[in-house]
């Protein structure tokens, strides 16, 4: 059985002579894989004796919208180019949600590639856009369910965020499956190899310190080292059931 300095040297001889595409790939799928703004605006609403009254918490104050809106102060003025920019904020952050899915499942596949040591083209981050619903479908499940198990503690959160860690390899194989089966198929494959996953990924932390030291410039390194190998955790978690359709490929075919 592998352990983390064997997917570690998978992944450096795969990247071996490949690491400008790589590290580009890594650096494009980074930026269009944006996390949510800390931040974001919440707008409340509140219907009282057939009155509305609504309200909008930015940066931890609370605004009156409706105070603001109905006010020929300057403060008006500026509430609304608050309020305009908040709903941009938000959109922004819809969008990038979107992209972040698509690319994800783009990335997972580039890496494939990579590994299997095959020809790399930026564009295999984009080849998924077809299937984008799924894929967008795929990525709330996966962060509502995550969610819901943090809500118990951390550890089962990051227990959960390793059960479904293989669903964009697994879409980046399989892109007309469904986002559910996507999922159930990752709960699968890590029975057994969660830990084994989180070992590999606890291996980088000495290199993950030392990216802190370069103001984290050393990431656009570091992210295609651990992607690769993550990748390769992957081949070698799939090879005993790729090997098992093919023996029954064969004997259906006899």
């Amino acid at each position: 059985m592998k352990c983390a300095a064997d997917f570690r040297r998978i992944a450096r001889e795969a990247l071996r002579g490949k690491w400008k595409i790589a590290v580009l790939a890594g650096f494009v799928a980074l930026l269009l894989g944006g996390v949510v703004w800390e931040g974001t605006p919440e707008i409340n609403f509140q219907f009282n004796d057939g009155s509305i009254r609504a309200q909008m918490d930015i940066l931890g104050q609370n605004v009156d919208l409706m105070q603001i809106l109905q006010s020929d102060s300057p403060r008006a003025l500026w509430g609304v180019v608050l309020m305009y920019f908040s709903v941009v904020a938000i959109l922004v952050a819809i969008v990038q949600f979107v992209l972040g899915c698509i690319v994800t499942v783009g990335y997972a596949c580039f890496n494939l590639e990579l590994v299997d040591g095959e020809e790399l083209t930026i564009g295999t981050l984009f080849q998924y856009f077809p299937q984008w619903k799924t894929m967008v479908i795929a990525g709330l499940l996966q962060t509502l369910y995550i969610f819901l198990w943090t809500l118990l503690f951390i550890i089962p959160g990051i227990i959960a965020a390793y059960r479904y860690a293989m669903t964009s390899y697994i879409l980046a194989e399989n892109p007309e499956m469904k986002a559910g089966e996507a999922i159930d198929r990752s709960k699968e494959l890590m029975m057994g190899n969660k830990w084994r996953l989180f070992c590999l990924h606890f291996s980088f932390i000495g290199w993950g310190f030392l990216c802190m030291l370069t103001m984290g410039i050393g990431n656009l390194w570091l992210t295609p080292y651990m992607e690769a190998a993550t990748a390769a955790f992957y081949r070698d978690i799939t090879a005993p059931l790729a090997d098992e359709e093919m023996t029954m490929l064969s004997a259906a075919e006899a």
